[in-house]
């Protein structure tokens, strides 16, 4: 893993040099630079697959002619060499050889061989023609921008800040951070500033960069169609892709450690891990939170399950104290993330990566994306009730709203009843996207200024979700159409991107094998009720488990890396909360409306309303615009 940047227009290399240098955190084993006349590449390297100065980028082909500066890993790219080996001459054993001899082979085409996670850049010297890309599920980040005067491009926003960009603020990202606690699709708070999205590259002449523009190249397999295969024969192949999956993803000349939460994800891919290596004594990483307000936040600790998974796979479990000095780390966490996400598990991530490397271990292993996949979330099981809420009336099921939205906050179920019924009186469509939001619509644009909510006018949120399914218009199956959503917006714009930050804000690499591409591409042919059968989510990946795990792990109740958000928000950062939104502070901002942020802090102390991560969400803009969006 590594960290890219580059541009086109005239600037200086010292400047290029403090670029590269606001990315070293990503790749502290070596720095390179690539500038001629208008065009720059810069990359900072983490050494996994070669560890060699051959290695290094920027890199050139044996000609000279092309250049490539490269962040992820090609898990087949040996079976791609292969290809080439007749016709090319390779100077490294490394990943980044390859797709860049593939690139000069086989042109854009060479994405469809590709098999791994990645963002990259290659520059034709000859023709002047720069070529960006983006892996199929975004997991490596890719950001850029472009003006009347310069494109760039980097793996993180904060680099951009370190140039003379625009800094105008998109107040419609500002809503979609609010309403989902991250911005689905190609926004970021700043206008200019766009996330490449996954599948997608760019490839324009140097002198024609304003006319750039993203083009698809990859699209899911959600299209209605299903295999016939008895359920036995899908369980056997699910394990053979599976085993396939962590095998790839395996490849590394550097010592290999994984995430174990002690669920069903992380620790299955452990189990397969030591079936293939039953010598090796993997290092594996969990925290220890604190599940003492486990009534008012609703997550158990998993640290009795992952003790539990470590002795039965005879893995070494090295454990990660959950508690966090959040007060110090908050805006050192908006900092790292980019983006004013809203959730304290990029901590637990940050502070496992940090004690994965003192440890010597550069790469970690996770079970990102299993809920993604094959159906893991509480409201992919809410969906069972769609069939009943159709034959209710709709003026009861206006009543049945307003009764449940009436009941006070103070229990977990209370608060997942209410986000049930938040849209029980609109269509099945908006009731699926409302399990997406924390805040309706209306009272999210509440809380901007009078400027902002100018500006904001009649914006939706959720009309993304909208233009998403329009991509799918085969699939009719409602538990297939939320996991393509879950593709293509909380993972990639919320799971993946905290999980690459944070871990890489310490330096280590964090590979997802549910991601792999034919795994992923098996899972959109199984049949939607072997995915959640009833209200058991992950049926299928649920029957490969049980040949590899103990039936208590397989089937507990779902957790995550949780964390006390909500007493934190009344108690523990009750002053941070005050100071940071006080009235001196939210007018001086300009972009919140100081009277609706004090009352929705006071509901939310008194009981009347959930709003702790509404207020987190704030409080993350807040830092944000600190942080990026102040002039130096």
């Amino acid at each position: 893993m590594c960290g890219i940047v580059g541009g086109v227009y005239s600037v200086n290399r010292e400047s290029v040099k403090k670029y590269v240098d606001s990315l070293i955190h990503r790749g502290p084993d070596s720095q390179g630079i690539y500038q001629e006349d208008s065009v720059f590449l810069g990359h900072t390297r983490l050494a996994i697959q070669d560890l060699s100065e051959n290695g290094n980028q920027p890199m050139f082909s044996l000609d000279g002619r092309y250049v490539i500066v490269f962040n992820g890993e090609i898990y087949n790219h040996l079976e791609i060499r292969s290809l080439l080996l007749n016709k090319y001459q390779f100077r490294s054993s490394g990943d980044t050889e390859t797709i860049l001899n593939a690139y000069i082979e086989y042109g854009t085409a060479f994405l469809d061989m590709l098999n791994g996670i990645f963002a990259l850049a290659i520059f034709d010297t000859k023709e002047k023609i720069i070529f960006i890309a983006r892996d199929h599920f975004g997991v490596k980040p890719l950001y850029y921008y472009k003006d009347q005067s310069k494109f760039l491009f980097s793996s993180e926003i904060k680099t951009m800040i370190e140039a003379d960009i625009c800094k105008e603020i998109d107040s419609s990202a500002l809503v979609d951070y609010l309403t989902f606690l991250w911005s689905p699709g190609g926004k970021t708070p700043f206008l200019k500033v766009r996330k490449l999205l996954p599948g997608h590259y760019m490839k324009f002449s140097i002198n024609d960069y304003q006319e750039s523009y993203p083009i698809k190249f990859y699209k899911p397999d959600f299209n209605g169609i299903y295999s016939k295969k008895s359920e036995l024969e899908l369980i056997d192949e699910l394990d053979q892709r599976l085993t396939n999956a962590v095998k790839r993803q395996m490849l590394s000349d550097v010592p290999v450690g994984f995430f174990l939460s002690g669920g069903l994800d992380s620790t299955l891919l452990v189990a397969i891990a030591k079936k293939m290596y039953p010598e090796i004594k993997f290092s594996c990483f969990t925290i220890d939170v604190d599940n003492a307000e486990e009534k008012l936040d609703g997550f158990v600790n998993d640290i009795d399950f992952a003790k539990k998974a470590a002795a039965f796979l005879d893995v070494e479990l090295h454990i990660v104290k959950g508690q966090v000095d959040i007060l110090t780390n908050f805006n050192r966490m908006i900092w790292h993330l980019d983006e004013p996400q809203a959730d304290p598990a990029p901590l637990h991530v940050f502070n496992i990566a940090t004690l994965s490397r003192q440890l010597g271990i550069k790469v970690l292993v996770g079970g990102t994306a299993g809920d993604d996949i094959f159906s893991g979330y509480r409201r992919h099981q809410a969906l069972n009730y769609e069939k009943y809420f159709n034959l209710i009336p709709k003026s009861i099921r206006k009543l049945i709203k307003y009764v449940v939205h009436s009941i006070p906050f103070d229990t977990t179920l209370v608060r997942r009843i209410k986000k049930i019924t938040i849209n029980l009186d609109l269509s099945t469509r908006e009731r699926m996207k409302g399990y997406f939001q924390w805040l309706d619509t209306d009272k999210t644009k509440s809380l901007f200024s009078a400027e902002i909510a100018a500006k904001i006018g009649h914006y939706d949120p959720t009309i993304y979700f909208d233009e998403l399914l329009l991509e799918i218009p085969e699939e009719s199956n409602l538990l297939n159409q939320m996991l393509f959503w879950e593709l293509n917006t909380f993972l990639v714009d919320h799971n993946l991107n905290y999980t690459d930050k944070m871990a890489m804000a310490i330096g280590v690499e964090a590979r997802v094998p549910y991601l792999d591409r034919e795994l992923v591409s098996f899972s959109q042919t199984l049949p939607p009720e072997l995915k959640m059968k009833g209200t058991t989510t992950k049926y299928l990946l649920k029957k490969v488990a049980e040949r590899y795990l103990p039936h208590d792990i397989i089937y507990r109740p779902k957790t995550g890396f949780g964390a006390p958000i909500r007493k934190w928000i009344i108690s523990d950062m009750k002053n941070f909360v005050d100071e940071s939104l006080s009235e001196k502070k939210i007018k001086e901002g300009g972009v919140f409306n100081y009277e609706m942020i004090k009352k929705l802090i006071e509901e939310n102390r008194t009981g009347r309303i959930d709003a702790a991560y509404t207020i987190w969400a704030i409080l993350s803009i807040n830092s944000w615009l600190n942080q990026f969006a102040k002039e130096q």
